[in-house]
């Protein structure tokens, strides 16, 4: 069968990534009083706090997500009914930035992430469309990698969240739906289109348990997030391993290895 080697236009790309860059580098300019949201409930009371990185977040993750659905119908073999998930980890990806982008003072620390965030969303762009081709030859190597920059971003998550000082909710509210969605993308890809929702739902619950458990230990970001990554990653890949069919201990393999090399990391963290 023919194999394709197929990328984007580079307009298209250059156009996309620059307008997601332009709304990052307003916000050491602009400076809006922080508002907040107030709601009680039953023996809650709870504050969702709106700020300009927070709102310059949302608005690049959907900038990312609806133009990387513009740069990738200029694919020669873009298919349509699988279109709804290749807009996911490009929109992720400029929210992750984004938000880890508003949790830094602005300081020379501050622009190498924005210039690394800018690379990184190029990259994951030219792995996403390279996948759309099932037969491209740098298929399976942009598969690798897009599932290594998913769970990246959700351990860069983790660690903001985490150094930011949020509240418990606030810690859930961010990595609990973003485990579930990088699960699901990551099992989507492993298993050739296959949708797994029951899946992703129950490693974003497991998940949202050791949240929990951790937020309440004196667990520096590193560490928190380290364990966090280790065993949403073990637990998408037991996930795979068992749709896949593999055979018995073989399916326990890989995640135990990685769970074990990521808790080992871990607790490797000086305090």
């Amino acid at each position: 069968m023919e194999e394709h080697q197929h990328l984007p236009e580079v307009n298209r790309l250059s156009i996309l990534v620059a307008v997601v860059l332009l709304a990052y580098a307003l916000m050491p300019f602009v400076n809006i009083p922080e508002r907040g949201l107030f709601f009680q409930l039953p023996g809650v009371f709870i504050v969702i706090r709106l700020t300009f990185p927070a709102l310059i977040s949302a608005i690049t993750a959907l900038l990312a997500a609806t133009g990387s659905t513009w740069l990738f119908e200029s694919h020669p073999h873009f298919r349509d009914r699988r279109a709804r998930i290749y807009w996911l980890l490009p929109g992720l990806t400029a929210w992750v930035v984004g938000t880890t982008l508003g949790t830094l003072e602005v300081s020379p620390q501050w622009w190498a992430v924005f210039a690394l965030g800018g690379l990184l969303l190029v990259m994951v762009m030219l792995a996403e469309y390279i996948v759309l081709d099932d037969f491209d030859i740098r298929h399976a190597p942009a598969s690798v990698a897009l599932t290594a920059v998913s769970f990246g971003l959700f351990l860069i998550l983790a660690v903001s969240t985490r150094a930011a000082g949020l509240r418990l909710y606030e810690i859930l509210a961010t990595l609990v739906p973003s485990v579930a969605l990088l699960s699901l993308r990551t099992l989507f890809l492993r298993l050739n289109g296959r949708w797994c929702l029951a899946w992703a739902v129950g490693i974003a619950l497991l998940v949202g348990q050791l949240v929990i458990g951790l937020h309440y230990l004196p667990t520096p970001p590193l560490r928190f997030a380290l364990l966090l990554t280790g065993a949403a990653y073990a637990a998408t890949s037991l996930a795979g391993g068992v749709e896949e069919g593999q055979p018995g201990k073989s399916i326990w393999l890989e995640p135990a290895s990685m769970l074990v090399a990521m808790t080992g990391l871990a607790f490797l963290v000086p305090a």
